[in-house]
């Protein structure tokens, strides 16, 4: 697949002067085209098929099975990419090779009761639970995270970003660095700063704003490519609806952990495409607030898609902090 070749070596030799808490401003200007091109030249793809060499397998996790993928050396460094709200993993397939290409090894899960971990839920729970709540996905992610060695660098996407944020603050020993992508900027009700129809969200309840979506995404709201959307929709034949609704109710009640974000030395970045859910002034905010990198991208909601090779080129960039900081 043409599009699992990238510009590595370029992110990798590159010397750094970025901020760590302004905008990624130290990646040359033949690098940052070399990557835009490569991204406007991906072509539509069959998201089920993984790049050559993937490892599928099987995680136990306190919810129950989650389906998991790896790719790259088994003693390179870890990354670990979390999807989010009807998400899976198979949305990072253009990143795996990226990084698997420069050493690291890079995994990544789908959560309880999304696609093929469908079959993990709160029933699994010991005791036994009824929702799909906030405990239950940071378990599983921690229980993720514990199983391999040292710190991972790990980006959490949507949903998981808030997650991500979490999980470092609970245990920072596991954490090299860590990337919000498209994650919520605000804290509280997330959706109502959302572009449009965010005041229409403080009226609504989960279900019906989970239906919402998904009954957008369904009908390709957003035009994305034929092959991007049957895979999509054959997504949700497996993706438990009450796992969505949890989610969503899940995204009005978002913790407010910006200033104990800010205050942890792990090197941070907050990546998004302009045309995302939410404004870019709000993200931008965000990134200030919790002294992160901050990364745009001519794209929308999903840069892992749309924009892997310039997602990977910034996150290369922050591994790079973190390595001089140690």
């Amino acid at each position: 697949m043409a599009a699992f070749d990238g510009v590595l070596g370029a992110f990798r030799r590159r010397p750094e002067t970025s901020d760590s808490a302004g905008s990624v401003e130290s990646i040359d200007q033949a690098a940052l085209d070399d990557a835009r091109a490569l991204d406007e030249a991906i072509p539509d793809l069959d998201w089920r098929r993984l790049p050559p060499g993937t490892e599928r397998s099987w995680f136990d996790a306190p919810s129950g099975r989650l389906a998991r993928i790896a790719l790259g050396p088994v003693d390179g460094q870890r990354i670990v990419l979390i999807p989010g709200a009807t998400g899976s993993k198979e949305d990072f397939v253009l990143m795996l090779p990226l990084f698997a290409s420069a050493g690291y090894r890079v995994e990544s899960y789908d959560l309880a009761g999304q696609y093929e971990s469908a079959d993990a839920g709160p029933w699994n729970l010991d005791p036994p639970r009824t929702q799909y709540d906030e405990r239950l996905f940071l378990d599983d992610l921690l229980a993720v995270l514990d199983d391999g060695a040292g710190r991972a660098h790990v980006l959490g996407y949507s949903f998981a970003g808030t997650l991500a944020e979490l999980a470092l603050l609970e245990r920072p020993d596991r954490f090299a660095t860590l990337t919000l992508l498209s994650a919520p900027p605000e804290p509280g009700q997330a959706f109502r700063g959302i572009k449009r129809i965010g005041p229409l969200s403080s009226v609504t309840t989960p279900r019906v704003g989970a239906g919402l979506m998904l009954w957008g995404i369904r009908n390709n709201l957003n035009k994305v490519p034929p092959g991007r959307i049957a895979f999509v929709r054959e997504r949700f034949a497996l993706t438990r609806r009450e796992s969505v609704d949890d989610i969503i109710g899940l995204m009005m009640r978002t913790p407010d952990v910006r200033a104990d974000l800010e205050a942890s030395p792990v090197p941070k970045l907050v990546a998004v495409g302009e045309h995302d859910l939410w404004p870019s002034d709000l993200h931008e905010r965000f990134a200030r607030e919790i002294g992160a990198r901050y990364a745009r991208y001519r794209t929308g909601h999903s840069p892992c898609e749309t924009a892997p090779h310039q997602l990977v080129r910034d996150m290369m960039a922050l591994f790079d902090e973190a390595e001089g900081r140690q």
